[in-house]
């Protein structure tokens, strides 16, 4: 060895300690139960979750605006994105919360055409790879995901329909699974 090298004598290993969580249990289960209360509301009233649903979207839209703006007092970094960002998220929300009804009918429907155009994306993507080697299932999926986003362009009328019911549905299953969770936690047997 030349002189002016440096060899190190020894491994260091760093462990990371174990995440641990400073929030208290029951925070889980009351946020569990008010999540599975609120889908099992929106099953029960479908028309009322839409509008309901779309006025909690305007105010985090407009928290969320509020919000990047005042990011860029404490990171400069990127400024002008967080301006842009921040601007469009007010506007978006002041426009959801400004007017309900529109908004219940429109913001669903940009979703319903989102999830159709990634829908036949993912489809055609799905092709693309069965036909270069993942096998027929997938091609079956892609065929099926097309398919699928087809429906919800020609008739976005579906989606708007079933977006209610699928929210209220992960609303309630999230909502147990997270009081559940929690109560696990409590007891040890996570």
């Amino acid at each position: 060895m030349g002189t002016g090298e440096y060899v190190p004598s020894e491994t260091v290993t760093v462990y990371a300690p174990a995440p641990t969580s400073s929030t208290p249990w029951w925070v889980g289960v009351v946020v569990g139960a008010a999540m599975a209360l609120m889908g099992l509301l929106i099953l029960a009233a479908p028309s009322l979750g839409v509008v309901t649903i779309v006025q909690i979207l305007g105010l985090y839209w407009l928290i969320d605006g509020f919000i990047r703006l005042a990011s860029i007092f404490v990171n400069q970094s990127g400024w002008v994105w967080k301006l842009l960002m921040g601007v469009l998220a007010i506007i978006a929300g002041l426009a959801v919360v400004q007017h309900p009804l529109w908004s219940a009918v429109l913001v669903p429907s940009v979703v319903v055409i989102f999830v159709a155009v990634m829908a036949m994306i993912v489809g055609a993507v799905e092709l693309i790879a069965s036909f270069s080697g993942a096998g027929w299932p997938t091609g079956v999926l892609g065929v099926v995901s097309i398919i699928f986003g087809l429906l919800l362009l020609l008739n976005p009328v579906i989606g708007l329909a079933l977006l209610p019911t699928v929210v209220g549905l992960l609303g309630l299953v999230g909502g147990v699974a997270a009081a559940a969770t929690a109560l696990a936690t409590r007891t040890g047997n996570v």
